[in-house]
Order: structure tokens, then sequence, then C-alpha cells
């Protein structure tokens, strides 16, 4: 009996030879994988990567995403997620139960503390901040409840580079598991398992994917053990990205070291010429001198991310500070960073810090991939119209 055409077309005998190479990984999409009979689904094993069980455990685009940042950060294993944030959380709900506790850098994103303060509160799991510049104090904080201390580096918005090699020692002295939001120094400026933090997390959002159009993140460990218990919380909680998603970040990752590279040399070079304007009062970036944590950055790094922020002196206001970035014609107003569009977003440290060393209104810039010259016009520009008139 001859087959509808419907049938036909869903059930058709083709199958594509195999020997395809070209410079772009294909992209498998899937929710449902297909086996060949009953014995063949009831052996596979979720956990294992030697084969497929459905798309939210694996295809063969997330799987190759994933070995690439492992490689990229160092690791032996790592896990996709939907972003950044949710790379935070998934190692938070995997590590950390009722009467633990978290410490947290005192210049931590801001998302991560919020998470903190709610939802981990909620769950009986509590927090304290630690000064990141000072791992003596921080040996000191470490109690019998302490189960996780998550590392920055640097701090968000205002940059400071932390102790790495003394906060990891302290909290090795103690028996403490270490996680490192690894985001600014992409794997490229800073590798954190060669310093022995035992977890990296990374938003893929940020220089993997360049684009500024991919939400993503990963957790990379080299312990399997440590691996497989947060692989089983990611799978309970149903996390996974998009086969197009992944395809985007492994399109991006061959040009990554190359964009890393120029934003890299375009900020400082921005960053040097902003100490020099009236307007100024300071410039948090790493890799400048008088920077908080900078002989920290200097034994560590020789590369730093694109990102720095501007401290205007403290009699210009913070309308005159919005008016300065709102005059800006190259840099977009908006959050992350890593894209190839240069962007400035105004921030009040009164709000994110419980006492902040510093004087000013402070703006966040983000270097793209436009020339020099031309975002250092911009920037003149936008101050003489904001600080001048």
């Amino acid at each position: 009996m001859a087959r509808h055409i419907s049938t036909q077309l869903i059930h058709h005998p083709y199958q594509s030879p195999e020997g395809f190479a070209a410079p772009q990984p294909g992209v498998f999409k899937a929710s449902t994988v297909l086996f060949k009979d009953v014995a063949n689904m009831r052996a596979r094993d979720w956990r294992s990567r030697a084969g497929y069980t459905y798309g939210r455990h694996g295809t063969p685009t997330t799987m190759l995403l994933e070995e690439r940042i492992a490689t990229l950060e160092g690791g032996l294993q790592c896990l996709l997620v939907p972003s950044g944030l949710a790379a935070l959380a998934l190692v938070n709900q995997t590590l950390l139960s009722p009467g633990d506790e978290l410490l947290l850098p005192n210049n931590v994103y801001g998302p991560s503390r919020e998470m903190a303060r709610h939802e981990l509160t909620r769950w009986g799991i509590t927090h304290r901040m630690y000064d990141p510049l000072d791992a003596v104090a921080l040996r000191e904080m470490i109690s019998p409840a302490t189960k996780l201390i998550w590392l920055e580096a640097p701090g968000s918005v205002t940059m400071e580079f932390p102790d790495l090699t003394g906060l990891v020692a302290a909290a090795r002295q103690r028996g403490v598991m270490t996680a490192l939001d690894n985001t600014w120094g992409a794997g490229l400026a800073l590798r954190g398992f060669e310093h022995g933090i035992d977890i990296v997390t990374q938003a893929l959002t940020k220089y993997p994917s360049g684009g500024g159009d991919v939400l993503m993140g990963s957790v990379c460990t080299r312990d399997l053990a440590l691996h497989e218990r947060i692989k089983g919380t990611h799978m309970r909680l149903g996390l996974g990205v998009a086969g197009n998603d992944a395809e985007l970040v492994l399109r991006s990752l061959p040009s990554m070291a190359l964009r890393y590279a120029a934003q890299d040399q375009a900020a400082r070079q921005l960053a040097q010429w902003l100490q020099t304007q009236s307007a100024v009062g300071r410039v948090l970036h790493p890799a400048l001198p008088d920077s908080p944590g900078h002989n920290h950055w200097a034994g560590l790094c020789d590369q730093a991310a694109g990102l720095f922020s501007v401290l205007f002196k403290p009699k210009f206001s913070a309308a005159q500070v919005d008016r300065f970035v709102d005059g800006l014609q190259l840099f977009g107003i908006g959050y992350s960073w890593a894209g190839p569009i240069s962007l400035a977003v105004p921030y009040d440290l009164r709000t994110m810090r419980e006492r902040s060393p510093y004087q000013g209104h402070l703006v966040r810039l983000c270097i793209g991939l436009e020339a020099v010259a031309d975002l250092q016009a911009d920037l003149h520009q936008a101050m003489a119209a904001a600080f001048e008139a």
C-alpha cells in the first residue's frame, strides 16, 4: 500500500553522506532524540557524553561548544546555561543548603548580591560581604558555616582587582570551595584553575559571543565528582541552551582573542587620555597604576578587558553627568558589554555599596570596535557640552 505524501516526507529514507567538512560546525536542534531500538534507548545514560538521550542533555552542537569553552578556561568539564546569572545561580543551588553561609566580595555583580539577599536568604542560607583586597580579613571571616566563597576579578563597575592569590589561599587553608566569575578575564586575561579556584563561570553573553545578541553562561570544573554534582542540579532545574545560540557563540570564538586584544588596547588608550581631562577625577581600570588592586592585576595578567569606569569630579552634578552620557553620539546607552558597539552607563554608587570610598558620579564605559580617534572625539565633545557649558 502506497503511503501518503505527508508520511513519505516525514519518513524519507535519504541520509546525507558522512564526511562533510566546513569551517563552521553543523547545527543540530532537537528536543526528541531517536534511538534505533528499545535496548539502545535503555542503555543510554543522560550523564554520559558517549551518546544522546534528549535535547536538553546535549546535542553535537552544544557538546562541541562545552568542550571549546572548557579549553578556553583551562577546565576539563563544562555545562552551558541560559545566562551568566544562571551560571551563578546553578553553582549556588548545587553547593549551598539551609544553614550554610556564602561569602561575597563587597564589589560583587549586583544581581549576584540580590540573589543572596532574596532567594538564598529565603532558603535559610546566610551571606556576608568581604573586602576583596584584604585576604587576611577574609581568612578571619570564614566560619564553620562558610561553604562557598565567590570571587570576581575585577569587581563590578568599580573595577578593583582582588588579591586573588591571597583569597584562594585563605579559602584553601580553611577548606572552603571557591568559585570565580571570570566574565571579565574570559579565559584570556585570566584562567582561574591555574590559581587553584574550584569552579569558573563566565557570561558567554560577553566576549565569547561578541555580538551583543546572545544570552548564555558556562560553569567549568576540573574535578569530575564536582562536575557530576553540578550536572545533576543542572538536569533537575531543566537548564539548557538553544542550538542556534550555541551556533552563534561557536561562530564567534575563532575571533575572540583578536577582539579582546583590540578592545583592551583601545580601552587603555582612552583610559589614559581621560586621566588628563579636567572634568575627570579618577579613572578606574586595573591596568592603570593608581587603580585599586593594580599590583594584583599586574602579578597575574598581561591583558585587560575593554571595560573601565570614570569618576567625574564631585563638583559636577548627577544631571551634568547624565547630560554627558546623553550627549555621546557613538556610545550606546545600554547594559552588558564586549560587543562591537561602545556603551556608556551612569551608576549611583550609593545604591551599590554600603560604604563607597569614591567621590563623584561614575560612568562605566565599554569600548567596542570603533576607531579610537572617533571615540576620543566623541568623549571630548560630550564632556565639553556637559561640563563646560
